[in-house]
């Protein structure tokens, strides 16, 4: 008897959990969303926001990415930002309104887990992205040090101060020139 072996769930984004990933056409709500913070969540309102390339450098369309973080006291715990989640637009594009991520560690820069799910990897890519104003944190963080130096700047959102608040623009580069440096998890 022959028998044939078939995608499992963390070989594909999907269709296996098309409910959870973009329930709203299934007439369900989210189990995470790309807005974290609700009004009366103390610290910094922050969006991220970025486009996802691939090694060519066209924008991705079709990828989700996933970011956990503590909340602005540095906890991850009820009531913290957390977990979210955001499907790319025709153009690669993704956001994120949170609050600005506490220190956990001292050790540690304030930073926030990113993953990125895309048609074609067949494993998620596991990133970090920290602060460019927090260049003296930065500068003392274990895993930003064990980054060649010439790489570190793809791990770091540049600020902008906009008309609606703070805004820290992170792209994404799967492969090629300026590649983002993914972690093994």
């Amino acid at each position: 008897m022959s028998r044939t072996l078939k995608q499992t769930p963390s070989q594909t984004v999907g269709p296996y959990f098309a409910y959870a990933w973009t329930p709203e056409p299934y007439g369900r709500r989210p189990l995470a969303t790309n807005r974290l913070a609700t009004r009366d969540m103390a610290g910094e309102h922050i969006r991220i926001e970025g486009a996802v390339y691939d090694g060519e450098g066209a924008p991705i369309r079709d990828c989700v990415v996933e970011i956990w973080q503590a909340g602005a006291d540095g906890r991850h715990a009820p009531g913290a930002a957390g977990f979210g989640r955001c499907g790319t637009d025709d153009g690669g594009y993704y956001f994120f309104d949170t609050v600005k991520p506490g220190v956990c560690d001292p050790d540690h820069a304030p930073h926030i887990a990113v993953t990125v799910f895309a048609r074609g990897m067949l494993s998620h890519a596991f990133t970090r992205l920290h602060f460019s104003d927090e260049a003296e944190a930065n500068a003392r963080d274990p895993v930003l040090a064990s980054v060649p130096a010439d790489r570190r700047d793809t791990l770091i959102a540049r600020r902008a101060e906009v008309p609606g608040g703070v805004v820290y623009r992170f792209d994404i580069r799967l492969q090629g020139e300026g590649e983002t440096v993914f972690f093994d998890c």
